[in-house]
């Protein structure tokens, strides 16, 4: 059976991290996802609205709240569009491969 390594190293990465939560592992299995189909290359550019509908958020203060502990406890690098417009760049860190 083939392995996906970087969701393995998620899931052992936050075996003992009691700050991760079912939303934070939402969040970021959504992110993987579209690192996945960006070809595995860092950064991705995401959209709150469809990360929010991929994961089932409901409020954008909750989506701010789980992307920027996920970039605090040092899973992902989160920069924010501040441009409505633009997509936010995420850069998941134990996914090494960069454009």
């Amino acid at each position: 059976m083939e392995l996906f390594p970087p969701l393995t190293d998620f899931y052992n990465a936050i075996a003992d991290d009691v700050r991760i939560g079912p939303l934070h592992i939402s969040v970021y299995i959504a992110l993987l996802q579209q690192w996945n189909l960006n070809g595995g290359i860092n950064p991705i550019k995401v959209s709150r609205d469809m990360i929010m509908k991929q994961t089932k958020i409901n409020a954008r203060h909750s989506y701010n709240k789980f992307m920027n502990n996920l970039n605090e406890y040092g899973y992902i690098r989160y920069h924010p569009s501040v441009n409505g417009y633009r997509r936010s760049k995420v850069f998941l860190v134990n996914c090494e491969k960069e454009k």
